[in-house]
């Protein structure tokens, strides 16, 4: 009998900062700005318990009900904290991440110890899904760049899925070649484009995946994902908070006009967007 990967349509979703963002964050300000309890005590549980009341994940979803709940019942709900690492390069990992919530950063680490992001994980699919395929060395690492949820399976069960399930198999590959589509994109955009353009799209694709105009980032979290220095990133994020589109204190972000953004952004933000939507197409399989 065949099985079919099934269409999952993504929804597409108080202090002014200064007009030039402070170049030197303290330390306890990018403690706190990546701490699970940065947004207060009293909203820490509430959201917490809203990540395990929505377990969904696009991946997931878009299996039929029967391998979806074979999934399920391997997995574990967990959550995780920013920083928190769920693979090392050249590294099997010891299980694999369906995100129900939170952005992790695929990040690419050089010699010198400087890393930059090439790419994002968000519900849309399988944290470690490019260790499937093979034996090939994988050089990023990859971790929670805004805190989340995950439904965590170990990755040995998952290779098995992978090697014995037509309808999983597909699926995977469907969401590799998506999200590879995605990393070509940014490949370019981070050479071709502005850092201003660029800050603009990735605050848009964050938005995208976790529906929320609000979320916690540091400078040097955006450092890492602009690949540019903390004065770069400065100029570029005060210059979006002039004009009106974003507001920023303390590693809060307010994305005030994402109309207008959009219209900042560079032109590789309708492209990822459209990919992102249409991350899984229906296929027939085995």
């Amino acid at each position: 009998m065949s099985h079919y990967c099934r269409i999952v349509d993504t929804p597409s979703s108080s202090a002014e900062m200064s007009s030039k963002l402070n170049e030197s964050a303290t330390d306890q300000e990018i403690h706190e700005s990546h701490s699970p309890h940065f947004m207060g005590h009293e909203n820490s549980d509430v959201r917490r318990e809203a990540m395990f009341e929505s377990s969904s994940n696009l991946l997931l979803d878009a299996l039929s009900p029967k391998q979806r709940t074979f999934i399920q019942s391997h997995a574990r709900l967990v959550t995780l904290g920013a920083k928190e690492v769920l693979y090392e390069p050249d590294e099997t990992p010891k299980f694999a991440h369906f995100l129900t919530a939170g952005i992790a950063s695929i990040v690419g680490v050089m010699s010198s110890g400087a890393n930059a992001e090439v790419g994002i994980w968000g519900k849309e699919g399988m944290a470690e899904c490019f260790h499937l395929l093979g034996t090939a060395y994988i050089p990023t690492r990859c971790f929670m760049q805004v805190e989340g949820a995950a439904l965590r399976v170990p990755f040995r069960d998952m290779q098995t899925q992978f090697r014995e399930n037509d309808e999983f198999r597909e699926c995977v590959m469907q969401s590799v070649q998506s999200q590879g589509a995605i990393l070509q994109q940014l490949a370019a955009c981070n050479r071709l484009h502005e850092a201003e353009e660029r800050l603009a799209r990735w605050f848009l694709m964050v938005r995208d995946r976790l529906e929320s105009d609000t979320f916690y980032l540091t400078q040097e979290f955006l450092a890492v994902m602009l690949g540019s220095r903390r004065t770069t990133v400065t100029a570029a994020a005060g210059a979006l908070q002039r004009k009106g589109l974003i507001r920023y204190s303390r590693g809060r972000i307010y994305l005030v006009d994402p109309a207008g953004l959009e219209k900042e952004a560079c032109e590789c933000y309708p492209t990822v967007r459209e990919i992102y939507q249409n991350f899984y197409n229906r296929m027939a399989v085995g």
